[in-house]
């Protein structure tokens, strides 16, 4: 089983770039506040890094 990561927007993306805007939007945030889970591969590792300024990370925890 992949491991699992919660990312949460906790900065307005007003004044961003459109590029970095459209992360965010694929990533799945909409609102501040929002979170997402999502599996912990390359790819997503990779749009967090971009937007790592507006976002938080943590691991969810496996039952």
């Amino acid at each position: 089983m992949a491991r699992k990561i919660r990312i949460r927007l906790v900065r307005s993306t007003i004044g961003t770039l459109p590029k970095q805007r459209a992360t965010v939007r694929s990533l799945g945030l909409r609102k501040i506040g929002s979170s997402v889970e999502q599996e912990a591969s390359p790819e997503i590792l990779g749009m967090v890094k971009v937007v790592s300024h507006l976002v938080s990370v943590e691991d969810v925890p496996t039952a």
